[in-house]
């Protein structure tokens, strides 16, 4: 069996204040119908976690009314920080659960081809992402107002998600962080903790992530003709 966690516990600050923006707009639905959809039609996927702030399930379950999702799918209380959401979307999978992907709620655009490439490379491999090579030229800053220096983009990659893994890895490389109390900003930098080597898959198509008002435009462009249907 393979599951699909899509964390949308976050608060989505750099968007600004009083913004949720999951349920912003874009080409008819709100952004996180828009992920959502794409597991929902993903033959791969056999159940969807969704994973929400406590007190949204209601407002959650109406999106699932509206949209027509009908694919077996359970709404999950979040946590204070995304690892811990994470987790427990990961103690919510059902127990036949052997690949799991985990979303963020706020990339609309992830293609089904993605979404199956990862499952494919995890279960080859233990662990898998999507990502794209770097192309700009990076710099490091100590204190955000000089370059420190240049760093080799090469060897530079911007992860992405989905980010998939064999159940038993993940629930592992998580147990390994709660343990020492650390934060990781994703689930692949919990896997490095346990030596769990991760595949980089490269998508050809974008897959961008909305963050700020400024990436509002790109990936309404890009959701262009794919909105939801109603009921």
């Amino acid at each position: 069996m393979i599951s699909a966690i899509i964390v949308a516990a976050g608060k989505g600050t750099r968007m600004g204040p009083n913004v949720d923006k999951l349920f912003l707009e874009l080409n008819g639905c709100p952004v996180v119908a828009h992920t959502w959809r794409q597991f929902e039609k993903a033959e791969c996927i056999d159940e969807i976690v969704m994973v929400v702030r406590e007190g949204m399930q209601e407002a959650f379950a109406a999106l699932a009314e509206q949209f027509n999702f009908r694919k077996k799918f359970q709404l999950v209380a979040g946590g204070s920080e995304r690892q811990d959401s994470v987790w427990n979307g990961v103690v919510a999978l059902d127990s036949r659960t052997e690949i799991v992907a985990i979303q963020d709620a706020a990339r609309p655009c992830t293609s089904q081809s993605m979404i199956a490439a990862t499952i494919a490379a995890a279960r080859e491999t233990g662990a898998a992402v999507a990502a794209q090579a770097v192309t700009d030229t990076i710099k490091e800053s100590d204190d955000g107002q000089w370059i420190g220096r240049t760093l080799d983009r090469s060897r530079l990659w911007s992860v992405q998600t989905p980010q998939t893994f064999r159940v038993e890895i993940i629930r592992r490389a998580l147990s390994e962080a709660r343990k020492r109390g650390l934060r990781v900003t994703d689930d692949t930098a919990a896997c490095e903790l346990i030596g769990q080597p991760v595949k980089l898959v490269v998508g050809a198509e974008p897959n961008p992530k909305v963050t700020r008002p400024e990436d509002l435009p790109l990936v309404e462009a890009l959701l262009r003709g794919t909105a939801c249907r109603e009921r």
